[in-house]
């Protein structure tokens, strides 16, 4: 994953981390120093209210005495991220459902997920639910077809929870070890959105009972602090098991990762970039941490 970092989130590296070294160099850490960390962290995303919780233990640890070189800064946020990142582990269920908004890399995902367990020698099965967006469909039919995937897809404009059905009643059919569900990201309003992923959770779990369920939100990061808020919307609603981070590569700031984890207790399980299948990796916070504080 570190190798990821270095190729392909060099724009992280050249908003933030660059800036960070500046500070990391400094003989004596002062108020503006402090400033300044404060700063390049709400101009890599962090937000407000889990800056003002970073700073709030650095600037403790100056008036302490603690902190008083640029060194001990570095070290010094670097405890503190990964604080804010280090949730429990979560382990996926052998039933995946994938939510989020439209335009925010889910069906992509659903490939590049079905790509990562097939790659385990498991045997998977795509479910296309979004049957409101016919684009939606095909993308992922084209994705099953070049990795050699099974997929079921239901008519356009049909009832997404009786897809769903059918798709579960197949995973238990037909012995698969995995199957992830594509979802709709937009209906006619949110509250009908939400009401259908809830009617599409309760199916899944009265035909797969035994089974265990995990729901993945998709967010775009490069929608930075409108990714967060949306993120709330679902949390209210839908029960999260945890977060992609998607689009990773289009990004400049990256602090978000860090605000979902520390705002909404919600774990980060994987991190998406590009269009190629094998571009998803595990998420891993030591290396995330290392990869935006060290040049």
């Amino acid at each position: 994953m570190f190798n990821f970092f270095k190729d392909s989130l060099k724009r992280i590296y050249h908003t933030v981390t660059s800036k960070l070294q500046g500070l990391f160099g400094l003989k004596a850490i002062d108020a503006e120093s402090l400033n300044q960390l404060q700063k390049i962290l709400l101009e890599a995303d962090l937000g407000v209210q889990t800056t003002k919780v970073v700073m709030e233990q650095l600037e403790q640890a100056a008036r302490s005495g603690n902190l008083q070189t640029g060194q001990e800064l570095k070290e010094a946020l670097k405890k503190q991220l990964l604080a804010c990142l280090n949730l429990p582990k979560v382990e996926l269920g052998q039933v995946i459902l994938l939510v989020g908004i439209n335009g925010s890399g889910k069906t992509t995902l659903a490939s590049k997920l079905a790509y990562f367990y097939k790659l385990q020698d498991k045997k998977v099965l795509l479910v296309a639910a979004d049957t409101f967006r016919a684009a939606a469909v095909d993308q992922l039919e084209n994705w099953a077809i070049k990795l050699e995937i099974n997929m079921l897809q239901g008519l356009p404009n049909q009832d997404p929870a009786a897809v769903v059905y059918q798709g579960c009643e197949k995973f238990k059919n037909e012995h698969y070890d995995i199957v992830i569900i594509d979802t709709a990201g937009r209906l006619q309003t949110k509250t009908n959105l939400m009401q259908e992923l809830g009617k599409v959770r309760r199916v899944v779990g009265k035909v797969l009972p035994n089974q265990s369920i995990s729901t993945l939100l998709t967010v775009d990061a490069m929608l930075g602090q409108n990714s967060l808020i949306q993120a709330q919307e679902f949390q209210k609603t839908t029960e999260l098991s945890g977060v992609v981070l998607t689009k990773m590569d289009g990004t400049g700031k990256g602090g978000i990762v860090v605000a979902i984890a520390q705002q909404l207790k919600l774990p980060v399980v994987f991190i998406s970039y590009g269009e190629l299948p094998e571009q998803l990796k595990p998420f891993d916070a030591n290396e995330y941490v290392l990869g935006l504080i060290n040049n």
